[in-house]
């Protein structure tokens, strides 16, 4: 008896690669959010970047804030996960608090200050925004998908 075996792991096409980011939703205690306005694009957003291998998301979003801001953060608890369909990024969000440090620029970042939501509303893009916005109500972690520009709502 002669038996067919495929090699069904050379024929099924390649897995999807995504890139993890972290990012911090830093609140002070007078409710102001920190946020950095880019060097390369000049767009508002929260701190964060790319999750090196090494390290945790938490110690991620510390080193992140950090580097970006110059502002030390405890890392609270993650308050959201949003995928950028269009890029294949998924980003993680955790509230912070401050802990030290003083507000400076990066080589990424040409302003830094503390926002307050109605600040964030007007200066950033809706799928950046939502991020400080889900990490002030508590309801979180949310779940949010979108495609660089604009949230995507799913159907369920």
């Amino acid at each position: 008896m002669l038996l067919y075996m495929s090699n069904s792991a050379q024929e099924a096409p390649s897995t999807p690669k995504h890139s993890v980011s972290v990012a911090g939703a830093v609140v002070r205690e007078d409710g102001r959010l920190l946020a950095i306005r880019r060097a390369d694009n000049g767009t508002w957003e929260l701190p964060g970047g790319v999750l090196e291998l090494e390290e945790s998301p938490e110690q991620g979003v510390s080193r992140e804030v950090w580097e970006e801001t110059g502002i030390h953060v405890e890392v609270d608890q993650l308050t959201g996960v949003y995928k950028n369909t269009a890029r294949g990024i998924v980003a993680m969000v955790f509230r912070c608090k401050p802990s030290g440090g003083t507000e400076r620029t990066s080589a990424e970042s040409t302003a830094v200050d503390w926002l307050t939501p109605e600040q964030i509303t007007e200066r950033m893009s809706e799928v950046y925004a939502i991020r400080l916005l889900d990490a002030l109500d508590g309801a979180g972690p949310h779940v949010r998908s979108h495609d660089g520009k604009h949230l995507i709502t799913s159907a369920h």
